[in-house]
């Protein structure tokens, strides 16, 4: 009996469950050290300092484009950046990392050449940006953003001349409304007509001819988002036909 007994003793300690629990263990732990979890605290942390320096990079981008064309100005070559940055912190990180660009834009702008220049900046272009951003992602129409980015462009020439106006202590808005009548009475004697508008037809005519030139500019900074933001990998929603077979353009 001790015989058989100590015969079948090396075949049960070489099957025994301790042994092949710890190999499987093993096992197991070799293959989870070759893996990475994406919702580590280094990923997360990686992906904030990311976050933070591509905001503040387009940040003092947008600020520099603003600098740049107010002491060298090469005509409409540099506006249609101006919100263009804003928009794409928006589309890579979201919205309050683009109200974040905006503030530092700000904030920055408002260093180098002080506060009034820095608000004429965030309004409207800074909040444009946001806008644009906002809707580009969620994927909106031509038609929609470029009219509410021209609203937006219409009320910040507004704010602008009511800015202006308050700190050099006069009224801007006459100038406007000068030049308005003085191109309207050239087009009312070419036509034949004799008639001459009233004041509020003429500040009626100024606001709208604002407003047309606010869509167009929209446009065109949607052209050139289209082009840019394709090849960084952010596109933004197609254009109408009509405009792919305008530009010519191929996804």
């Amino acid at each position: 009996m001790s015989n058989f007994l100590s015969a079948d003793s090396p075949s049960n300690s070489s099957s025994s469950p301790s042994t092949n629990d710890r190999g499987e263990a093993a096992a197991i732990s070799a293959c989870s050290a070759d893996r990475t979890n994406p919702n580590s605290p280094t990923n997360a942390t990686e992906s904030d300092s990311l976050r933070l320096v591509e905001t503040a990079f387009l940040a003092s981008t947008a600020s520099l484009i603003w600098l740049v064309n107010y002491y060298f100005p090469l005509g409409p070559l540099l506006r249609v950046f101006f919100p263009v940055p804003i928009a794409l912190v928006y589309l890579r990180w979201g919205n309050r990392a683009a109200w974040m660009s905006a503030l530092v834009s700000g904030l920055l702008l408002s260093v180098l050449m002080g506060p009034t220049r820095s608000i004429l900046y965030v309004m409207p272009f800074g909040i444009m940006g946001v806008a644009l951003g906002g809707l580009w992602r969620r994927k909106a129409s031509w038609s929609f953003s470029i009219s509410v980015g021209a609203l937006i462009g219409t009320i910040g020439f507004f704010f602008r001349f009511w800015l202006l106006s308050a700190l050099v202590g006069q009224d801007l808005w006459v100038y406007v409304t000068a030049q308005v009548t003085e191109m309207v009475e050239w087009v009312f004697v070419k036509l034949g007509w004799l008639s001459v508008p009233s004041l509020s037809a003429i500040g009626a005519i100024a606001a709208g001819m604002i407003l047309v030139n606010n869509i167009i500019y929209l446009f065109v900074v949607h052209l050139v988002a289209l082009l840019l933001l394709d090849r960084l990998g952010n596109p933004i929603p197609r254009p109408p036909n009509w405009v792919q077979v305008l530009i010519d353009y191929e996804e």
